[in-house]
């Protein structure tokens, strides 16, 4: 579309697709869902599949928009819920790009009756370190994050990488 900018992630960006003008893609806000539920169609849904997004700080960006398009939009999760759970894929995805040395990262969500899983995939089997977090630390806060808001969460090793996962209730 004439005028579309699209992040690094190639994903357009709702508020300024389009020439000036009132509504979505008139360089106006779309409304929440509108704007969000179309990264799926974009991207792929991480509920129905695993998506691929690629090794660049811009992923966490794009699984912010695809966490909370299913989490809040699909799912009808609180506001709440799906603002640490946008906060905790961010961080779980923005390690895979820091630490990993990836090509490309996996994202999947999965809903069960009374809770649901987020998982990151990446190539690389060095395993993420939980450490002690102070109050004026800039960095390394991500895990500590991990650990305080979600109810579990963990590491699968793969035959070719690792999946890093936490579960919350619903």
């Amino acid at each position: 579309m004439a005028g579309e900018q699209r992040d690094a992630a190639g994903v357009a960006d709702p508020t300024t697709e389009g020439p000036a003008g009132a509504g979505p893609g008139r360089g106006q806000p779309a409304a929440p869902g509108e704007a969000q539920g179309g990264v799926l169609g974009r991207v792929g849904d991480p509920a129905a599949r695993e998506v691929t997004l690629p090794n660049r700080p811009e992923s966490a960006r794009l699984a912010r928009q695809l966490t909370d398009t299913v989490v809040r939009t699909r799912w009808g999760m609180s506001a709440q819920l799906a603002e640490n759970t946008v906060l905790l894929v961010s961080e779980l995805v923005g390690n895979a790009v820091r630490h990993t040395g990836a090509h490309a990262i996996g994202l999947r969500m999965l809903r069960r009756s009374g809770w649901f899983r987020i998982e990151v995939r990446d190539p690389s089997r060095g395993l993420p370190c939980l450490l002690p977090v102070d109050a004026l630390d800039t960095s390394g806060r991500g895990l500590f994050l991990v650990d305080t808001l979600s109810d579990r969460w963990g590491v699968d090793l793969l035959p070719r990488g690792k999946t890093t996962w936490f579960e919350m209730r619903s």
